[in-house]
C-alpha cells in the first residue's frame, strides 16, 4: 500500500536547486504506462496510457544525522528543506537512444541493474520517492531502474489497479527484454512490492512462454509482501521452467493490507502472508529452491505491517548487502536475531518461531489439493482487518 497523502504539498517534483553539503544524490531511471497529467510536479497521473514514458529524475535525500533509515522524509511545505526532507533536483525526460545512454553512464563496475516495481495505491512521486530511500538505504551496486504502472493511488481502487498490473505486463516485459539484450548489462535483479509481484511474476512467464526461458542475465526475483494468490502463483512459477531466476520471497503473517486482499479475493492465501514453517509451504518452498524469510516478528511503523522490507533498515540493508548480489542468507547473515526467522539450505533450525527456507532442488507446483490434504496444519487467518488472528497447528 502506498504512503498516506494527508498533509502532503502536491509537486513534489518540480526541482529545485537548492541542496545542503552532506545530502545524499539518487539518479533514477523511470519507466511507466501512466499517463502524463500535465501538471507541473506531478507528471503523471494514475490513468493508463498507450506508450511507455522515460524520464530521469535525480532526488536529494537528507544527511544520514538527520534523517532515520527506512523512511522517506516528505516536505511539509515547498521548496522542501534538503537539510531534513527528500527534494527534487532534476526532471529529464528521454528518448529510448538517451535512456540507454542514462544506463551505460550509469552502471557501475558490477553492471548490476535493480528493477524496482511498486505495489497498490501509489502515485508515481510515491514510487520515485520510496524507490530513491530503497536504494540510498540499501547501499547496493546497482543501476536503479523503477517500473511504475497506472496506480489511481486510492485504497478504493483495488480493482483498477490490479487490471492495471494486467495491462502493464507487456510494457514490463519489453523493458526487460531491452535490458537483458544490452550489453553493458551484466546482471538484473527484480525487486517488487504488493501487487507489484503479480505484474513481476507475469511478465516473467510471458518471456518465459515466449522465450522458452527466462533472459539469463535475470538473476534474481525478490517479491516483498507478494499480493498473490497462491495457487496462481505456483502455476506461474511452473511456467518459468527450470532455468528460471533466484526467487527471495518477505513475508509476514501479520500484513493486515494482505488480510484484506485475502478478503475480498475468495479467502485464499496470499502469497505475503503464509507462514513458512507449515506444511506443504515448508517442503513445496524446499522443492522449489525460494528463500523466504519471515517478518512476522519484526516491528516498524507501518501500522498496516505491510512495508517492513523497506522501513526495516536492517532489511534495506540486508537487500543492498547479499540479495541483490545473489547471495544465499541464513539465519547468521540476517544477523536481526530473533526478528527474522532462518533457516539455511533446509537445516531443521528455528528461529524466533519462524523459519526460511534455501534448497536448490527441483520445482514444485503449488498444488491445493496437496494444501487441503494437510486439513489444519495450513496456516488460517482471522477475517477481522486491523485485528489478524492467526492460528497454526504445533504453534
Amino acid at each position: 500500500m502506498g504512503t498516506a497523502c494527508a498533509g502532503r504539498p502536491e509537486g513534489v517534483l518540480v526541482p529545485q536547486a537548492q541542496t545542503v553539503s552532506g545530502a545524499s544524490k539518487v539518479d533514477v531511471l523511470v519507466a511507466t504506462t501512466r499517463r502524463p497529467s500535465g501538471t507541473p510536479g506531478i507528471l503523471f497521473s494514475g490513468e493508463r496510457d498507450k506508450g511507455t514514458h522515460v524520464t530521469e529524475i535525480s532526488v536529494s535525500i537528507p544527511p544520514d544525522t538527520m534523517r532515520k533509515a527506512g523512511q522517506v522524509q516528505w516536505p511539509a511545505k515547498l521548496p522542501a528543506d534538503p537539510a531534513k526532507e527528500f527534494a527534487t533536483l532534476s526532471v529529464t525526460p528521454l528518448s529510448p537512444p538517451a535512456a540507454h545512454g542514462w544506463l551505460k553512464q550509469n552502471l557501475p563496475k558490477s553492471r548490476r541493474v535493480l528493477v524496482f516495481v511498486h505495489g497498490f495505491n501509489n502515485r508515481y512521486e510515491d514510487a520515485v520517492y520510496r524507490f530513491a530511500q530503497i536504494v540510498h538505504d540499501a547501499g547496493g551496486d546497482v543501476a536503479p531502474v523503477l517500473f511504475t504502472w497506472p496506480s489511481r493511488g486510492s485504497i478504493f481502487a483495488y480493482n483498477y489497479d490490479r487490471e492495471s498490473t494486467n495491462y502493464s505486463r507487456d510494457a514490463l516485459e519489453d523493458m526487460l527484454q531491452r535490458l537483458a539484450k544490452d550489453p553493458a548489462v551484466g546482471e538484473v535483479t527484480l525487486m517488487a512490492h504488493s501487487m507489484g509481484s503479480w505484474l513481476t511474476v507475469e511478465a516473467l512467464r510471458q518471456m518465459a512462454i515466449r522465450d522458452g526461458r527466462v533472459a539469463p542475465k535475470i538473476q534474481n526475483v525478490i517479491l516483498a509482501s507478494p499480493d498473490m494468490d497462491v495457487d496462481v502463483f505456483g502455476r506461474q512459477f511452473a511456467s518459468l521452467g527450470p532455468r528460471h531466476p533466484h526467487f527471495t520471497l518477505f513475508v509476514s503473517r501479520d500484513d493486515r493490507a494482505l488480510n484484506l486482499s485475502r478478503r475480498i479475493s475468495g479467502n485464499v492465501d496470499r502469497l505475503g502472508q503464509v507462514d513458512p514453517t507449515v506444511e506443504p509451504y515448508r517442503s513445496e518452498f524446499e522443492k522449489a529452491g525460494i528463500v523466504v524469510l519471515d517478518l512476522t516478528a519484526l516491528k516498524t511503523g507501518d501500522r498496516l505491517n505491510h512495508g517492513k522490507f523497506a522501513e526495516s533498515p536492517e532489511v534495506v540493508k540486508l537487500i543492498g548487502n547479499r540479495l541483490i548480489a545473489g547471495q544465499t542468507v541464513s539465519d547468521s547473515d540476517v544477523g536481526l536475531g530473533d526478528r527474522i526467522g532462518a533457516v539455511a539450505l533446509g537445516a531443521a533450525q528455528t528461529v524466533g518461531g519462524a523459519a526460511t527456507v534455501a534448497v536448490s532442488t527441483p520445482i514444485a507446483v503449488f498444488d491445493p489439493a496437496t494444501r487441503r490434504n494437510y486439513g489444519g496444519q495450513v496456516q488460517r487467518f482471522g477475517t477481522a482487518v486491523g485485528n489478524t488472528v492467526t492460528t497454526a497447528a504445533g504453534q
